[in-house]
């Protein structure tokens, strides 16, 4: 367990650093500037700058496995389906919401093996939050240095008012069919990967994610919640996300906490 609280340590580190710069870039000026990726999404200094501290980071650590950052230039599947290990990073997930300056975004870092999150960091920069989750060792809030754990709630299906988690910036047609079928569900808003540690703090129920994310958007988060007590499920064949796959485009999903039985 030292060496685990050893490595916990030095990512948390690493995460904190990088949630430092951002606020730099955050708090240095009104309007923050940004231009476009391929993919239409907003790119600002901010992740640049996140994302090198993080990648430097990992490299100066004794142990040392491949990148898949967002910011990086993407491996090919070919040498990454040899991977037994991977850090899979998102030096600024919630960029929209960093733009729109209302502090929900988040710094992820996370470790996977064999298509699976087995440890995972997020830090959230403008409140100076960080969580984390060990595979088997359970999910944590450190609180003045104190590491509290994390319990996400039992519900079932059909319980009246259930909180379902809804981004700020993505509401999707088939999200509200989904919560239509619900019994008079209550909303909770939140960005970024901030919805799945709601969940995992026992604030939430239901996260439907009916729309498209990357696999750095999820993975540490991911981890979080599962060891807090829920599950992020692919939507149509209800098994945890896999990671790392040809395609890092993840499949639509649904995160939840603790089911419990009728």
């Amino acid at each position: 367990m030292k060496e685990i609280s050893t490595i916990i340590k030095q990512l948390s580190q690493i995460s904190i650093e990088a949630g430092q710069k951002i606020m730099e870039i955050y708090n240095a000026s009104e309007d923050i500037v940004y231009e476009k990726k391929d993919d239409d999404s907003p790119l600002t200094a901010a992740d640049k700058a996140s994302n090198d501290i993080i990648c430097q980071g990992l490299e100066n650590l004794d142990f040392k496995f491949p990148i898949i950052s967002e910011e990086n230039k993407q491996i090919d599947y070919s040498q990454r389906k040899s991977f037994d290990y991977a850090w899979m990073v998102d030096p600024l997930d919630g960029t929209k919401e960093f733009i729109k300056r209302n502090g929900e975004f988040t710094v992820n870092i996370a470790l996977i093996k064999s298509n699976q999150t087995i440890l995972g960091i997020v830090y959230v920069p403008a409140s100076k939050e960080l969580f984390y989750a060990i595979k088997g060792f359970g999910a944590f809030q450190v609180i003045d240095g104190e590491d509290i754990p994390l319990k996400a709630s039992q519900f079932t299906m059909q319980d009246e008012g259930l909180r379902v988690v809804c981004s700020r910036s993505h509401l999707s047609p088939e999200t509200k069919e989904f919560m239509d079928k619900l019994n008079n569900p209550e909303t909770v808003s939140k960005g970024s990967s901030l919805k799945f540690l709601v969940l995992a703090q026992g604030n939430a129920e239901l996260y439907p994610r009916l729309a498209p994310t990357m696999e750095w958007d999820t993975a540490a988060a991911q981890i979080i919640l599962e060891e807090a007590g829920g599950q992020v499920l692919n939507a149509e064949s209800m098994k945890a996300l896999q990671y790392n796959k040809e395609n890092l485009l993840n499949p639509y999903f649904i995160a939840r906490g603790s089911i419990r039985e009728n």
